[in-house]
């Protein structure tokens, strides 16, 4: 592993253990060279996985942006970041459990939904303006307003 603060390639493990989920490894390392000390996780990943978007167009998944989209979705909501953590990782698992290596970016979104509902409303909601395009007041009233069927 390549040291993040001055480029050497030989860095030593000094400590491993699993993450709360059991699902990733944390490893403390430390840099020969240097002297820094980093920390990097190491998962499985089952298979590759591409997004394909509505045009299209085809891109590898990744999971940081998948991360973004729930962070800003949940800014400023009482919401811990290891939870949000171990959302991005079931909807990975999830996804490579689907048997499919192109995944439409539509069901990517509607489990990022599914998750969102039971998780936080007023994050739902931000999400659901985002993916599903609102472009006036009315498609929030809209949504909202279908929101209290739903939960009927």
């Amino acid at each position: 592993m390549r040291c993040p603060f001055c480029g050497h390639d030989d860095t030593q493990v000094k400590d491993s253990r699993p993450t709360e989920d059991n699902a990733t490894i944390r490893r403390r390392r430390y840099c020969t060279k240097c002297g820094s000390r980093f920390t990097t996780f190491e998962r499985v990943q089952l298979r590759e996985l591409s997004v394909v978007k509505s045009n299209g167009d085809k891109t590898p998944f990744d999971r940081d942006k998948l991360s973004k989209s729930l962070n800003i979705a949940l800014r400023k909501r009482p919401i811990d970041e290891d939870r949000i953590e171990r959302i991005v990782n079931s909807i990975q698992r999830r996804l490579e459990t689907l048997g499919e290596t192109e995944i439409p970016t539509k069901v990517v979104g509607e489990m990022v939904m599914d998750y969102l509902i039971d998780l936080d409303k007023v994050a739902y909601v931000r999400f659901a303006s985002v993916y599903r395009n609102f472009r006036e007041a009315k498609d929030f009233e809209d949504f909202i307003g279908n929101l209290g069927d739903e939960q009927e």
